[in-house]
């Protein structure tokens, strides 16, 4: 009797365990505010500074910004890969930087390094009151 106990308590002991599926996480940026004001000697504009923080391996879905929305976007650190429509793919690195066109579509930025953090500043001048800032495309698009 003792051993049945023992050889099926080791039996269930090797059965298969379910385990989680072995696709990696899907990530994706974290986008904060840093700054918002409008222009004073500019009537009807504003300035927006926003950080993106980009953890390992994430990428930003595609969008487009408000329609006013001229971007300066700078690479504070590691390497971005970033598509926008018309403009091809491009690698950027700390310290360089890339500009969006008003109604630009943005495809993608996605941050290279599979075990490092990139962090990103946009400097956006707008139209005051153009909102949404980010308009993600519908699945499909």
């Amino acid at each position: 009797m003792f051993i049945r106990i023992v050889l099926s308590l080791l039996l269930a002991a090797l059965a298969p365990i379910p385990i989680a599926s072995a696709q990696p996480e899907k990530r994706t940026p974290t986008v904060t505010v840093v700054s918002s004001r409008e222009i004073s000697n500019i009537p009807g504009k504003s300035f927006v500074i926003v950080r993106v923080d980009f953890p390992p391996g994430a990428v930003s879905p595609p969008h487009r910004h408000a329609g006013s929305a001229f971007i300066q976007a700078f690479v504070e650190s590691g390497t971005l890969r970033n598509e926008v429509e018309g403009d091809g793919v491009r690698d950027y690195s700390a310290g360089q930087y890339w500009y969006e066109e008003p109604g630009a579509h943005h495809l993608r930025t996605e941050n290279l390094s599979s075990s490092a953090p990139a962090v990103l500043f946009a400097d956006i001048i707008m139209d005051t009151g153009d909102e949404p800032l980010t308009i993600y495309d519908e699945p499909g698009q």
